[in-house]
């Protein structure tokens, strides 16, 4: 009776045209944080428009290009875009085959929270990253969905890796906004396999090394010795037989050259034996007269 309606109003759909942007075209600053992620900036009209209308938060929207019939998902980051304009990561206007200045559909959407997502790297040299779930899991905060067929790009250390979206459960579209998602990784494009060892090649080396095994072993340093001073080696004059190899006989200084591994020689030069000293009877020690400078007799 007063004008209201006793029933909420049903939600109806924001669906608009735009010319699309890369973010490179967006006035001012570089935008980094646009490029790195899923969400768009939409012009103020739009906003207005959006608050005016029963629509489920977060705000949701997908992206198609009429001409060729692709589409995705993305969320809104800003609206401070110039009127009739939206501007777009690189890679979503990729994905949708946009150029710049062309016409795309945005239409607001609801999406199933995402339960799980598969993955693959375009390119081997991801396997070099230490921890890729949690690098992707710290890209993805940046997004708000995820679309299967997407070639989405992230950032890491500088360089950028493109992952192509698998599967998205429970459906083809996903949002991922406080969600509980599990990721699986398919193997990078251009990745093989280490091949196994084949069976012949690894008889046969089993066979060399069992021949390496049976021959003798080669005798560590084989060449001849030469001294700096010129002068011949001990072992080019006649040896001393083994009767004369004995304590003393054996000139110190000279390598032996007859050494065999596992037998050890000391050499020991004669030295002459001290004297016995025999004891006096009646030895005391300190028992000496003790004398002094001017030789006068010592005081007892």
């Amino acid at each position: 009776m007063f004008g209201f309606h006793i029933f909420g109003e049903p939600l109806r759909p924001f669906n608009e045209q735009y010319r699309c942007y890369s973010v490179s075209m967006l006035p001012g600053n570089e935008r980094h944080d646009v490029e790195r992620g899923g969400k768009i900036i939409m012009p103020p009209s739009a906003l207005d428009h959006l608050t005016r209308l029963n629509i489920n938060y977060p705000m949701l929207f997908k992206l198609m290009n009429q001409k060729t019939n692709r589409m995705t998902h993305c969320g809104v980051l800003e609206f401070v875009a110039e009127e009739g304009k939206v501007f777009l990561p690189y890679w979503m206007m990729r994905n949708l085959l946009l150029e710049e200045g062309g016409m795309v559909q945005v239409e607001s959407v609801t999406l199933p929270v995402a339960t799980f997502s598969r993955f693959q790297p375009q390119a081997t040299d991801f396997l070099d990253i230490t921890n890729p779930k949690a690098v992707l899991e710290n890209a993805l905060r940046n997004f708000a969905c995820l679309t299967t067929g997407d070639m989405i790009a992230i950032n890491y250390n500088n360089k950028v890796y493109e992952l192509c979206v698998l599967e998205t459960r429970p459906g083809n579209a996903v949002t991922i906004i406080e969600c509980d998602m599990n990721v699986d990784f398919a193997p990078p494009i251009g990745y093989q396999e280490p091949k196994k060892m084949d069976s012949k090649v690894s008889m046969d080396s089993e066979e060399h090394l069992a021949e390496v095994k049976g021959s003798d072993p080669p005798s560590a340093f084989p060449g001849e010795g030469k001294r700096l001073d010129g002068k011949k080696r001990a072992s080019d004059t006649p040896s001393l037989s083994s009767s004369d190899k004995g304590p003393g006989t054996r000139q110190r200084g000279i390598p032996d050259y007859d050494y065999k591994p596992g037998f050890i020689r000391f050499i020991r030069g004669s030295r002459p034996s001290a004297p016995d000293v025999k004891k006096e009877e009646g030895f005391k020690a300190f028992s000496g007269e003790g004398k002094t400078l001017k030789g006068s007799k010592r005081i007892t």
